[in-house]
């Protein structure tokens, strides 16, 4: 078992008992694996469970804060069963997170839930937005100051294929590599960006940081072969929960999986000093946001 990987019995989705040791490996960039937490999927919901169920022109199938069913495609009957799974899921991630870290429960802001019914293998994407290179996430048009991103996902193949990851060096290591190489920050530039429409808000020093070690990451294959990293099967039925802005993660193979974003501000953390935007700040020595 990689060190970067909790692994948590648990046979329901809501936890008894918050643990400390969880929540603290959790803030320090560590993945929690919860082995045997059910979600039924009726006979009816697995004739979704093709990859034309989803509009190829889209990144995944989602439904976000105002409830709207996106990238899906087909007759309405699918449609209402697809959106109803997508339901039943975050219910399920959020009584996972809210039992998990009751502190973060006031705070937490749901973002989009996905369905996402591709394989791994078989999408052609650009090197920015291949998932099979190790990578933090952070988002070109939507700046977030800090703000973290947790995600609950949950592998959900029907036909026992795991799902494969690769988990890299923690995120102070991964910073003190990178910064070096990282473009200096120009306010005019964010400006423009702003107002051309190409960021939904002003993108802070922060937020530009992140973007351009997302970018390094992914360009530097060299990187990508030779870093500190272990790989892990994520087994169908299997739940695990990160900060992906912290945790650096690759999917490397796998299809049909469930995925929930939360989106939490800094003050709401148990530890907002391992916090990436603390990191950076620290090893920059200046305020970033």
């Amino acid at each position: 078992m990689p060190s970067s990987i909790i692994t948590i019995e648990s046979p329901n989705w809501v936890i008894d008992k918050p643990n400390l040791d969880w929540i603290h490996a959790l803030c320090s960039g560590k993945v929690l694996h919860f082995s045997n937490l059910e979600f039924e999927v009726s006979d009816q919901e697995k004739s979704l469970f093709v990859p034309e169920i989803q509009n190829p022109k889209a990144r995944n199938i989602s439904v976000g804060a105002d409830n709207v069913l996106k990238g899906a495609q087909g007759n309405e009957k699918s449609l209402k069963l697809l959106r109803e799974l997508i339901f039943r899921y975050r219910n399920s991630a959020n009584s996972l997170i809210n039992s998990l870290a009751p502190k973060y429960s006031p705070s937490l802001k749901v973002a989009p839930t996905s369905f996402r019914p591709f394989n791994i293998e078989e999408r052609k994407q650009s090197w920015r937005a291949d998932d099979k290179r190790l990578h933090v996430d952070a988002f070109a048009t939507r700046p977030n100051y800090g703000e973290r991103i947790l995600r609950v996902f949950m592998n959900i193949n029907p036909n026992g294929v795991p799902r494969v990851w690769r988990v890299g060096d923690s995120f102070e290591n991964i910073a003190q590599q990178f910064i070096p190489l990282i473009k200096p920050y120009s306010p005019f530039q964010a400006n423009i960006l702003k107002s051309f429409g190409l960021t939904k808000t002003l993108r802070s020093e922060y937020d530009h940081m992140m973007l351009q070690i997302h970018d390094a990451m992914k360009s530097d294959l060299s990187y990508q072969q030779n870093s500190h990293q272990s790989e892990f099967k994520f087994l169908p039925g299997d739940v695990w929960v990160c900060f992906s802005d912290q945790t650096s993660h690759a999917a490397m193979s796998g299809q049909f999986m469930m995925e929930q974003t939360y989106n939490l501000p800094i003050d709401a953390l148990y530890d907002p000093m391992s916090s990436p935007l603390a990191i950076l700040s620290r090893l920059t020595k200046r305020k970033l946001v």
